[in-house]
């Protein structure tokens, strides 16, 4: 049975190459066996071709203790895949002539002065904030690990006083290197680009995203906050220590005390169907008032090089190679969850990962993905 098709680069004009049942069932087998392997917590999986989602599998549980089973409906946390949403307001708000990609950030958010090292050698621009190229530390106060005091790195708060959250931090934030001079990723200079793209809108930040990305793209189970039926299907999280102790502590204060300036960056909650709805629009098949398609190329096709390596970082994207087919997308990761989502723009596939626990998920997609480029 052929579920769907795609291109195949080759000579002369593209052939299409279907996606069998047999392809899926491929796949499925790759995340058992992952699944397997790290049995902690659960995982749920799909493939996205075009417009569809052709394979959706859950596996393990969504709570270990309950013993509750993860299903398609299961809600996770997908960390710095917020990204890409952060980096769509940017793209919507430049075709709308709001802002273009080269104002300097002070122009509307003026408490980025605060920095430490203020003034940079030269301007902090949107598009620098987009891709990691503004110079700024990961963190405030370079807390890039859980052995920091949540207070010390701004990590506590709720999602309705994020911006102020992030204010405070400022002055601890370190300007390290000139702008544009190399990759350095930046969460607080995620979460500034936020702060920034809200002002320039006249619209929160989170309620910006939600009536122009959201609800548009039809991502009914995604938030920022869940709410109530959101919280029922919601996964719990775990962190497996190096000694294999399954920890679901700190996941559990994060989802208690907030993520304090980290919402830009890193807050969102959604479902495998949701992400599916994105992957297909950022593949071009999702509705061309969110962003066009022709947008949508352009932005693809605009990414910089990550320090010395084959990858490179575009406006809200990761691209690299795996089988000599190029990738987009982007990963995650929050305390008890990771997530990956990456797809393959001449063949119009991805394939998605969400896992409650501190697992990657990233080596199992691509996994996937090569298994299905391979055949």
């Amino acid at each position: 049975m052929i579920l769907a098709t795609f291109a195949v680069a080759g000579k002369g004009a593209a052939q299409a190459a279907p996606i069998t049942q047999s392809d899926l069932d491929a796949v499925d087998k790759i995340f058992a066996q992952a699944a397997a392997q790290a049995p902690e917590g659960s995982m749920t999986a799909g493939v996205v071709s075009g417009k569809d989602l052709v394979l959706a599998r859950s596996y393990g549980f969504a709570d270990i203790e309950a013993h509750i089973p993860a299903t398609a409906s299961t809600v996770y946390r997908i960390g710095s895949i917020t990204k890409q949403f952060t980096g769509l307001m940017l793209l919507q708000l430049e075709a709308r002539g709001k802002v273009t990609l080269s104002d300097p950030v002070e122009k509307y958010f003026p408490a980025v002065k605060t920095l430490h090292g203020w003034p940079p050698p030269r301007t902090i621009t949107l598009l620098d904030l987009a891709t990691h190229r503004a110079g700024l530390a990961r963190e405030p106060n370079g807390c890039i690990d859980q052995d920091h005091p949540y207070e010390e790195c701004s990590t506590v708060g709720p999602v309705s006083r994020w911006e102020r959250t992030l204010q405070s931090a400022l002055p601890r934030v370190t300007l390290e290197s000139a702008p544009e001079t190399r990759y350095s990723y930046s969460n607080v200079g995620y979460a500034i680009l936020g702060a920034a793209l809200e002002q320039a809108a006249g619209v929160p930040y989170t309620d910006y995203v939600a009536r122009n990305i959201l609800v548009p793209l039809g991502m009914t189970d995604t938030a920022f906050e869940p709410n109530a039926q959101m919280r029922a299907n919601l996964a719990k999280g775990y962190i497996v220590t190096k000694r294999g102790v399954v920890d679901d502590s700190l996941a559990a204060a994060e989802l208690r005390n907030g993520r304090g300036y980290k919402v830009p960056n890193g807050a969102i909650f959604t479902t495998v169907g949701d992400m599916a709805k994105f992957v297909s629009f950022e593949m071009g098949f999702g509705p061309g008032d969110v962003l066009s398609s022709e947008a949508l190329r352009t932005n693809f096709s605009r990414a910089f090089p990550v320090g010395n390596g084959s990858s490179e970082y575009g406006v809200g994207f990761m691209k690299e190679q795996v089988g000599g087919r190029v990738l987009i997308g982007h990963d995650g990761a929050v305390a008890g969850y990771t997530a990956s989502a990456l797809f393959i723009p001449e063949a119009n596939v991805g394939v998605i990962c969400l896992r409650n626990s501190s697992i990657p998920c990233d080596p199992t997609v691509k996994a996937a993905i090569s298994t299905l480029i391979a055949r």
